[in-house]
């Protein structure tokens, strides 16, 4: 048997060529993917940077911290505390203290008073300190000593450029400008000894003492690289599923291909005396063998790949400029081999059962049409997933409608669907295909019947198609519904007919709001954006977006119970989603400076997208930023002269339709999404690829008796190609179908959470996805045709 096997894959080189490109591509992926993530787990530990030099940096306190039965539970604050004067003069009486403010520019810009960047990495390469107050000192390589850099507080004149580890795109003011601006001081360096501080501060509460490593928590964004590296956790775990998922599923329909053609192969050897045991172990041993070879093959080239995938996601900034490939991890590799191995058997063990059952009379075939496409095991198999897709779609219906939008389930429900369809592609096909337009003259009949008659190799051509088709209109539909869905809810929430955000994207000051009241013909809404936190079940804190609202102004809430004139100072509206939505019950709640409150609910509004958040008046959002001013125009006034005023006033000013724009999905995701829909076509290439090499071996007869009976050979060559194209179309008709019953599902769940449930389709993706499997068919057909013709 093992002379048999070697035999087997020396002469039928081109049936396991696939399969091998396959499983060593899924295995390298596997490997880059593996050897990423053992990198995210060697990420460094982080030093100060901001403050690396200060000796002692006191802070306003930050952080929520809640008790409860199984420990106490921590958020960071919306509003952190600012330290007290007080507790500043008393800190005086220890040593120099220089206090830090921050003042948001436009353009990413953070400014600083120029006493601090003392103790961050910078120093000066051109220039020198600012002193007067339209003078700036900045970071990075954007700006020259001279150039004049303009601000919502005044045009600045550049007088230096500091070199160094850009911390942040900073701006130094004189420290008698920077206190103008930001009046607050929230953290502040102390020249003594840290021993010396904590004594002096005993009895501050909201006030922490910042030493040596846990200096780091005043640098701007503390958290950026452990949110970075959690997303990253999320795209590489995606990436390699993915893989693995569409790795299995090649491999299977391969040797589920190559098992068929074989069937008159198999008939022989049934009747020269092999058993159906010996069939299913040469089929599991030629298994075995392109599975060891090809998984080696895919850590030798996921270990060349693994620097280059971290490299492109440092390149787009998907993870942090430190972030490299660590050494001396060997478990990715060990986890590929075996799971390229474990992918080869396991795809094989379903051909090797149907190998066996291989009759003694098959050899005497000579017909290529397939009486029997489905087998019962198939049907099991097929009908199985679709139930266990069809029941977890209504227990989440009926249970969590929310978990539908969450992306680790719109990213993974797809994968039951896709497979239940592939499974049962035999016995959709021939309905497929009288959906689709019959093609002109002679040649477009024989298209139509030669797809109908070999169903099975239709139905392996067409199964890569449907997966990438299903992938890119499932994971790309999903996002643009729900960003669909939001833009709706949001142009339902409001009657305005401007909007106004700040410049810098921190806030309005209240002077500004004040000249904003004072624009003849506006009649104007302002908003402020906090949070609001509140202990579910006794043991989860949960943060909340809290929006101010003024029951005058142009908000209209999705309310499902009670009014939204109710709201007063000591109630709050909340969302379904909150564990407690009754109206009249009282909740207890944090604001977002941390200060404890109970709270009557006054309404409730529909869950929705999960946007809606909570609503307080802004007795109940202290120190909450106005990040939004709302405008309607009064009776005749002149839309253009208001527009002018507002922004003269010191806002951006957009109309309601451009800010309500549907906003597109974040960079993050999309290249998440795009990585994945290009594993799913590199697996489509090469699956294409190798069927239609399969399948034209097999077909030189057929190709003979055409040009016997007088078709010429460009005739011959065409009718193959639009073969190939009439298959892609059935598999992209398949894999459309599988986008609507998926999008179908989320549209329902939006549905039943009160949320604007449009469907979107994303033609363009699926497009590209159909384009590029028709792209790589006819090729692969045509050329072997042709070969095999000479």
């Amino acid at each position: 048997m093992l002379t048999l096997t070697l035999h087997t894959l020396r002469t039928r080189w081109t049936a396991f060529l696939g399969t091998f490109l396959a499983l060593a591509l899924g295995t390298g992926l596997l490997t880059m993917t593996g050897l990423a993530l053992a990198a995210t787990l060697d990420a460094p530990h982080r030093t100060p940077e901001r403050f690396a030099t200060a000796p002692v940096v006191v802070r306003g306190e930050d952080t929520l911290r809640v008790p409860t039965r199984i420990g106490v539970r921590t958020q960071p604050l919306a509003q952190p505390h600012t330290i007290p004067a007080p507790v500043i003069t008393r800190l005086k009486t220890l040593g120099r203290v220089t206090a830090d403010r921050t003042v948001p520019l436009p353009g990413g810009l953070v400014a600083h008073p120029w006493s601090t960047a003392a103790f961050a990495p910078y120093g000066i390469t051109a220039g020198r300190p600012p002193r007067a107050d339209d003078e700036a000192a900045v970071t990075g390589d954007r700006y020259h000593p001279g150039d004049r850099l303009r601000t919502p507080h005044g045009t600045l004149r550049v007088v230096a450029v500091l070199h160094g580890r850009p911390v942040e795109n900073a701006v130094f003011l004189n420290d008698a400008r920077a206190a103008r601006l930001s009046p607050a001081v929230r953290q502040l360096v102390v020249d003594a000894h840290p021993t010396a501080v904590r004594k002096a501060l005993p009895d501050a509460p909201g006030v922490q003492v910042l030493t040596g490593d846990d200096r780091h928590r005043a640098d701007p964004d503390p958290d950026r690289d452990r949110e970075a590296l959690t997303a990253l956790n999320a795209l590489f775990g995606t990436a390699g599923g993915v893989a693995a998922f569409v790795s299995v599923f090649v491999v299977a329909s391969t040797f589920a291909f190559a098992v068929a053609q074989r069937r008159r192969e198999f008939g022989l050897l049934r009747t020269v005396g092999a058993t159906p045991g010996r069939l299913r172990r040469a089929v599991l041993a030629e298994a075995l063998g392109v599975g060891v070879l090809a998984s080696a093959t895919g850590c030798a080239l996921g270990g060349w790949g693994a620097p280059h995938l971290v490299a492109w996601t440092v390149r787009n900034d998907l993870a942090p400029a430190w972030f490299t490939l660590g050494g001396g991890h060997t478990w990715p590799y060990h986890l590929a081999f075996w799971t390229g191995l474990l992918v080869a058997l396991a795809g094989a063990t379903a051909a090797s059962w149907r190998a066996g059952r291989t009759a003694p009379t098959q050899a005497l075939r000579e017909v290529s049409v397939d009486a029997r496409a489905m087998t019962p095991g198939r049907w099991i198999a097929g009908t199985a997933l679709l139930a266990t897709a069809a029941v977890t779609l209504g227990l989440a219906l009926t249970g969590d409608p929310g978990e539908l939008l969450h992306r680790k389930s719109y990213v993974s429900r797809p994968m039951l669907l896709i497979t239940a369809t592939a499974l049962l592609a035999p016995a959709l096909l021939r309905p497929a295909i009288r959906l689709l337009p019959p093609l002109p003259g002679a040649v477009g009949m024989l298209v139509r019947e030669n797809a109908a008659a070999g169903v099975r190799r239709t139905a392996a051509l067409a199964a890569p198609v449907l997966v990438t088709v299903a992938l890119a209109g499932s994971l790309f539909g999903a996002t643009a519904t729900l960003h669909g869905a939001e833009a709706a809810e949001a142009r339902q929430r409001t009657t305005a007919d401007l909007v106004v955000t700040p410049p810098d994207g921190a806030g309005f000051d209240r002077a500004t709001v004040d000249r904003l009241r004072e624009v003849p013909g506006a009649v104007v809404s302002p908003s402020a954006t906090g949070s609001v936190y509140v202990l579910e079940d006794g043991v989860a804190l949960i943060r909340s977006e809290a929006h101010t609202l003024d029951p005058a102004g142009t908000t209209r809430l999705p309310l499902t119970a009670g009014r939204a004139a109710d709201l007063d100072d000591d109630s709050i509206i909340v969302n379904e989603e909150w564990a407690h939505h009754t109206v009249g019950d009282r909740v207890r709640v944090w604001l977002g400076n941390g200060a404890p409150r109970t709270l009557r609910i006054a309404a409730v509004m529909a869950a929705g997208t999960g946007g809606n958040g909570v609503y307080v008046t802004p007795a109940n959002a202290p120190g909450a930023p106005v990040d939004r001013v709302d405008v309607a125009l009064e009776q005749g006034a002149d839309r253009d002269a208001v527009t002018a005023g507002l922004r003269a006033a010191g806002g951006q000013v957009t109309t309601t339709e451009q800010w309500l724009e549907a906003p597109g999905t974040d960079r993050t995701t999309r290249l998440g999404f795009l990585l994945v829909l290009g594993i799913a076509l590199a697996y489509s290439g090469l699956s294409l690829v190798n069927t239609l090499l399969m399948a034209t071996s097999d077909r030189v007869r057929d190709l003979t008796v055409l040009r016997l009976t007088g078709a010429t050979r460009r005739q011959v060559l065409a009718l193959v190609g639009a073969e190939a194209l009439f298959v892609v179309g059935v598999g992209a008709l398949l894999g459309l179908l599988v986008t609507l019953l998926n999008l179908a599902g989320l549209q329902g769940a939006l549905g039943l959470l009160h949320a604007p449930a449009g469907l979107a389709l994303p033609w363009a993706e699926l497009g590209t996805a159909a384009g590029a499997c028709a792209l790589l068919a006819v090729p692969a057909a045509v050329i072997p045709a042709r070969l095999a013709m000479r």
